[in-house]
Parts: C-alpha cells; structure tokens; sequence
C-alpha cells in the first residue's frame, strides 16, 4: 500500500515534469522566433540546454519514484517484523502473567488457594504411595481487621506483605506457603515420619511472627491462630483436610489457644458460626440483646456510683450467651460497630432512667478498635447523651491499652475531644497489653482497671501482689483513679483497700444483673443493712474492709 502511494506520487511528478517541459518549449520557442510553429518548437529544443536540462525531469522523478516506494516498502516491512515480534513477545509475557495470576497471590506473590490444594493433592498421592502422613496449615491473623480499619486497606496490604516474607523465610520450600484469601494463610508439612514434627514448626511460624511489624514507625505486635489436620487420619482429599483444618483454625481464635489440633468435637462449632453471623445481626436488629449491669464500690467511702455495661445475647437455642461467645464473630464480620452503638444507647437510656428515679449511677462501656477510631464517634456520643438526656460525666468509656498502640495519634485526637466533652476514659484490663508508658501518660485518661488475672489469687501469688502494687501506684503517680476487677472474695477487697486502691468490682459485690434485678438487689441490700440509699447516693456499709481486715 505504501509504495502504491509513492508511485502514484512519482507518477504525477512525472506528468508535472511533462507539463513544465512543453510550457517551457513553447516559451522560449515564442520568444525567439515571435510564432509557434513546428519548427521553432524543434529550434528550441536543439539550441536551448536548459530545455535539455529539463526534457531530464521526468526520468528523474520516475526513478525518485521508485526507490523512495522500494525503500518505504523495506522499512514499513522491517518495522511489521518488528512489531510483530514485540507483539509475540509481550502475548508470551501476559499469557505467562496471566498462568501465574491463575495459580499466585498479587499481592504477595504467593501460591493462592488452587494452587495450594493441587499441591496438597499432589503431597497426599506421594505421602499414598510412601506410606507417610500430611499436616496442613491454616492460620488467620489476629486482630487484622482491627489493624486494617485502624490504619486503613493500604497497611494492611504492607503488614500482609512482610507477614508472607516472614512465613516464606520459615520453610526449606517456600513454595509450602499459600495465601488463601484475606487475612488467611495455609502451609504444607508433606514426608511427615511423625506427626509431633509438626509442633516444630508452629512454633518456628510463632517465632517468625515474634518481632513486632513496622507501619508507619509503629511497632505493631502481630499473632496467629492456627489449626492442623493430618492425611490420613482426618482425611483423604484435599478438600476435606483444608475444611478440618479450618475448623480446628476457628477453634484456636475462639478459646485463643494459639494452635489446635482437628478434633471431630470442633466440627459442631463450625455450622454454627456460620449460622450466627444472620442471627447475631437479627439480635441487634430486633432487641435480641440484653445489657447486664455490674457495680463499682468506693474502697474509701462505700459509694456505689457506677456501674459497668456488659452485653448478653439472648439466644433463643443456645440461651443466654457471654461476650466472649459472639464479640470475636461480632469483629470478624463488621458488626461490632452496630452492637457496639447499640450497647451505649441501651445504657445511656438506663443510666437516664436511674437518674429520674433519684439514683445517682454513672455507667461505662467498652469500646472496640472499631468504634474507637472511627473520627464521627464524639458527634456519635453526644447525639446518644443528648437523646437520653444524661450528663457527661455519667459515662465511662472503656478502652483497651492495645487498641491506643494501633493508631496513637488518631486516639489521642478522638480521645482529646471525648474528654473535653466531660466523658471520662477508663483503660481496661490493665498489665495485659504492650503499651508504652510515656505515651499512656499523654492520653486523656481518668482511670486504670487492673485485670483479674492479678486480682484474683494475688493473697497467694506474691509475683500478681507486686504487679497490683505496683500498678495501684504507678496509676495514683499519674493522677489516675485505679479499679481492681475480679474481686471474688473479701480478702481480696481487703488486700486492695491495703494496697491503696481507689475501686473494686467482682462477683464478692455480686455478678452482672440486668436494670430490674440490679434494683432488686439494692433494695434487698438496703432492707438487710448491707447498702444504705439517701438522696439517691448508695453505699455500701457491710461488706467494707474495716480497720482489722487490713
């Protein structure tokens, strides 16, 4: 096509040449002879040498024709060669990208979920033939989603990123580790001679996730839940091993046990908590919930004048089920945000109910990660306060020291404006995080709550004594009110008045009752003589550590 058009521009250079000949001919044959006849026209062709001169043009252009159509031909030949190499080479390139994209994780380059059962399927066939056994490996992040939302879908790609290199590092085959979707990642144990082998390398995987991850200049602490099923004696087929071992990974999260082993008695559980996503969003939907209300005790005065929220759900198969039977699932699958609001505006309604019937009760909350870094929830408090018409400084919310080591600034911003607005900050189960102190002691924080795990044997582990003590005075050292919670026992309450702490709650006091049956118990507390209610201030006079108890 090209060099069509160059010879059919050489063409009509051709006849423009032919044309320029003929008026130059006639020209100069006028000129010299003043007539144009056949003979002048001969005369000046012969005498003329710029005509002749001329008369060579449309050779010229015959022959510029063609070379630049033979040239343009070669080149526009040469460069479809190379276009089409370059073309097959990069068809090569994504045929290739597009095999691996099939069988790896974008986003750490890891073998995905088909790739991992064909290779599992491949490991059973050889462990078949040599008489060996299988483990595999399923294990799921904890607390990612908190970590995801906290500091958004772009650090939890990196913290997933360095979570596989880490993982890759702690296999002789990388190629073992998988990444099956999400926060979830799956390992190969294939030639196993004994199954024991198999806790060898749990706890490589647990000291691979040992040292802290780096985002953002935060030290994020990052652990697994894990469950392992082996060939043969949990199944035959890859499928059947990935699902038990799902399980037994579910089992692990749920009574945080790190690693569990597949056991047929986890299989009940694994239904379940895929019926209980619906139903838990149905319970908060449609008051399937109830709230219990546990009391905090002055150690100096005897004054009860607060009280803790804590969330019941009301399972109409199940019965009444514990915060720590649907919270996780609750994290795992965004509901925690709505139960989360639901808790705060069932206890504020409460705590304005108390208030109009004399009772002068504050009442905390627990917050998730979610809710806590979630930059509307001031505007979120002070439309459920000014709902329920209760003051500010009726209310307590309740943080862990492991959520404020998430995301230290945006914390500190959301802590900063709740507590301009009266709302007091209470750090919830105190000595069991990894927070930094320097930094605690900037937040707007009001009160510690010491974890029962110190309380309740600290009368016979002296180590759990010292760390109490010591936490009573680091807490009054930074001007903090301290609760002591799981007091189960008058010696405890004792040994915390002893030790100078400010609060104490626990069963000895009396378990978690809903609004009715906390009323009830205070004025059968009253009629007895163990609380004494003036002017809507309750205290408790029997019961109190006296002078000789400490």
């Amino acid at each position: 096509m090209l060099r069509t058009k160059a010879s059919k521009h050489a063409i009509y250079g051709v006849v423009i040449a032919l044309l320029a000949i003929v008026l130059a001919t006639l020209a100069v044959a006028f000129v010299q002879s003043s007539a144009l006849t056949l003979e002048t026209i001969v005369a000046a062709q012969k005498n003329n040498a710029a005509l002749w001169i001329l008369d060579g043009m449309p050779f010229i252009f015959a022959f510029w024709g063609q070379y630049v159509s033979s040239m343009m031909a070669y080149e526009a030949s040469a460069m479809l060669v190379d276009q089409t190499t370059d073309l097959r080479a990069h068809t090569v390139a994504l045929e290739a990208q597009a095999t691996r994209n099939a069988t790896h994780d974008q986003l750490t380059g890891l073998p995905n979920r088909f790739l991992y059962s064909d290779r599992l399927a491949q490991a059973i066939i050889m462990a078949a033939s040599e008489k060996s056994n299988v483990a595999v490996i399923i294990m799921d992040i904890d607390r990612f989603k908190e970590i995801n939302e906290a500091m958004g879908p772009y650090q939890g790609d990196r913290l997933l990123k360095q979570v596989a290199t880490r993982l890759q590092n702690t296999f002789h085959d990388p190629e073992t580790v998988a990444r099956l979707g999400g926060d979830e990642f799956a390992a190969i144990i294939p030639r196993l001679a004994q199954l024991k082998e198999t806790s060898q390398v749990i706890r490589k995987i647990e000291k691979a996730l040992e040292a802290p991850f780096m985002l953002e200049g935060l030290k994020i602490d990052v652990r697994a839940s894990m469950g392992v099923s082996f060939y043969p004696q949990h199944g035959t087929d890859a499928d059947t091993l990935l699902q038990r071992a799902d399980v037994a990974m579910y089992a692990a999260k749920r009574n945080r046990a790190g690693f569990l082993v597949y056991s047929p008695r986890y299989d009940e559980c694994s239904p379940q908590r895929l019926t209980l996503m619906g139903e838990l969003r149905h319970a908060i939907e449609n008051e399937g919930l109830v709230l219990h209300f546990q009391p905090k005790v002055d150690l100096k005065s005897g004054r009860i004048a607060e009280t803790e929220a804590l969330v019941r759900w009301a399972h109409p198969k199940h019965g009444l089920m514990l915060p720590d039977e649907f919270i996780p699932l609750a994290e795992r699958t965004g509901l925690i945000k709505p139960l989360t609001l639901w808790v705060l505006n069932k206890a504020l309604k409460q705590c304005g109910v108390w208030e109009r019937e004399g009772l002068q009760l504050g009442v905390a909350v627990n917050l998730s990660a979610q809710a806590l870094f979630d930059l509307e929830l001031p505007d979120i408090v002070t439309g459920a306060l000014a709902a329920h018409d209760v003051s500010p400084k009726r209310l307590i919310l309740e943080i862990t020291e492991s959520m404020l080591m998430v995301d230290k600034e945006r914390a500190l911003q959301i802590l900063e404006r709740l507590s301009g607005m009266g709302v007091r900050i209470a750090i919830d189960d105190f000595g069991t995080g990894y927070s930094s102190l320097s930094y605690l002691s900037k937040m707007p924080v009001n009160e510690i709550k010491i974890d029962k795990s110190f309380v309740l044997d600290m009368h016979e582990n002296k180590s759990n004594a010292v760390i109490v003590h010591a936490t009573i005075e680091l807490g009054h050292n930074l001007g903090l009110s301290v609760i002591g919670e799981g007091v189960e026992s008058a010696e405890s309450m004792a040994r915390l008045h002893a030790l100078g702490c400010d609060a104490a709650q626990g069963y000895y006091m009396t378990k978690p009752l809903d609004a009715g049956d906390l009323s009830a118990w205070f004025e059968s507390q009253r009629n007895s003589g163990l609380l004494r209610i003036e002017a809507g201030d309750i205290r408790l006079i029997s019961g109190m550590p006296q002078a000789q108890d400490v």
